[in-house]
Order: structure tokens, then sequence, then C-alpha cells
């Protein structure tokens, strides 16, 4: 009997409280409330083995959100003196111990994690998937592909599992906005590693990017009553956090904004203007 996936066992015996399954050496209880209508010994019954509260195995047709050797976002419903407690679809709730997340989780939180079995013979979850990400995705550079965040290193990026299954990073540079454990996101490939590993960014190409952030400005521009407070020459990190586009990609949108008359710049006051033809 394998603890944590679906295998198909046969009815042994019939009671009250259910019906075992396995042979007359190793057998399993499927309660009574999870056992189909009509079944009799020796029929199959395809089944998830797990533990319950008493550390006893037990059988369930009910469906696993999450098996051994898969990954799934599953959702934080408690947090306990030992860990946070996961809905994966069982009565039982799962386990994701304190020293398997990779940031600690709060109730209400969703993380990307795989299952595995501790040293007591237990299903926990961990948040550690880096090692079970595959490397062979099917993806080329400007494919659009939508991933899972797993993990942020400020030093880094960025950790994305695409498709909930490949390795990918958005690089630190290309990091807008505030971007949160659980989050899912659309990308771009930027690039394919040698080693399989993707590079993604949130951002589109250059010419496509540049209007986007050239309606941003100009929708900021509208909501502060026809001025942004700084211009091109304001500091990287205010650019970032006031708009989340780098200094540059602030640039090009300006440039675009001024050749298209809908903006002019005021280097006195240190703000740009809504153009006069714009209504002002």
């Amino acid at each position: 009997m394998k603890l944590g996936e679906k295998q198909v066992l046969t009815v042994v015996k019939k009671v009250d409280f259910g019906v075992y399954l396995g042979s007359d050496e190793e057998r399993v209880l499927l309660p009574k409330k999870q056992v189909p209508a009509g079944i009799e010994a020796g029929d199959p019954v395809e089944v998830f083995l797990y533990k319950d509260s008493s550390d006893r195995m037990i059988a369930t047709t009910n469906e696993p959100k999450l098996m051994l050797g898969e990954l799934a976002v599953l959702d934080v419903v408690d947090v306990g003196r030992i860990g946070a407690f996961l809905d994966w679809g069982l009565e039982k709730d799962l386990l994701l111990p304190f020293k398997e997340q990779t940031v600690k989780v709060e109730k209400g939180d969703r993380c990307l994690v795989s299952l595995y079995v501790d040293k007591s013979g237990r299903l926990c979850a961990t948040m550690k998937v880096y090692p079970l990400l595959r490397t062979d995705s099917p993806y080329k550079k400007d494919d659009m592909v939508t991933g899972t965040v797993y993990d942020i290193s400020k030093d880094i990026g960025v950790f994305v599992a695409v498709d909930n299954q490949y390795s990918a990073l958005i690089p630190r540079r290309e990091v807008y906005g505030r971007m949160h454990m659980g989050q899912q996101i659309d990308a771009r490939v930027t690039a394919v590693k040698a080693d399989g590993k993707l590079d993604l960014s949130v951002r589109g190409k250059i010419p496509e990017q540049m209007d986007k952030d050239a309606d941003l400005i100009m929708e900021r521009i509208m909501r502060n009553g026809g001025a942004l407070l700084f211009t091109d020459k304001a500091a990287p990190e205010r650019i970032k956090a006031e708009l989340g586009m780098s200094k540059a990609a602030f640039k090009r949108a300006v440039g675009r904004l001024l050749k298209q008359g809908k903006i002019t710049i005021d280097e006195k006051q240190g703000k740009i203007l809504q153009s006069n033809r714009n209504g002002l």
C-alpha cells in the first residue's frame, strides 16, 4: 500500500463502519460514508491513502488536490503551534511545518507546495519546491506563459513555477510592483537558459510596453489634476515607487507623450503638465 498515492485495492471484508481493502496480510479501512453503493467483497475500488488524526492509515474515495510527486497551489486555512494547515480536499487538513516554509504564511494565504512523507511516516507539505521543478519546458523566447510565485529574493528576483511545473525567474531588474507568494502572473519569456530554465518579464516588448507606460503616465497626470510632480530627472527609486517602471522606461514613455503633444515639461517647477491641447 502506497501512502500519498491513488491506487486500486480489493474489498476483503465488509463491516458496519465501512469496508476493509487490501489483503489478509495488509488492510486499510474505507469509512462507510466513502463506500460506493452496492460494493461487495472482491470488488476493486480506487482510493487515496493518507493518515487520519490518530495517525492510522485510512482510505478515501475523495479526490486530493495534491499527491506525491506533484505540485499544487493550496489555501492556508489555519496556523497552529507546529505549522500551517492547508486545504487539500480531504477531511484532515495538510500540515505545512514551519521548517518547510520558505516564508512565514498566514491564514488566507496561498502557496505552491509539494507533498512528502516525514520521518514519522506522515504526509506533510513543503514550500521548498525548487528541486522538483522541471527544465524541459516547451516554451521559447517571447512566448507568453502563466505561473505561480513560489519564492522571492531581494538580491536575485522572483522565482516562478510556470504551469506549476517549470523553473523560471523574473530577474531583479525586471521586477515591477509588489509580488507575493502564491500570486498567479502572466509573463513573457525573455530567455531560455542553457540549462533549460526560463527568464521572464512581466512587461511587454518595448514598443507595446511604451504605449502602456504612456497610458499609465497620462492616467496619473489626469488623476492628479493635470500634473505629475516629478520629471524624467527624478531618481530611479522614486519613479519605480510611484509608477512601477524603470527610469529608462519612464523616459521612453515621456518622450512618446511629448512627441504626441499630450504633455509639456515645466523644468522650473519640476513637473510634467497635461498639454493645452488636452483641455487645460
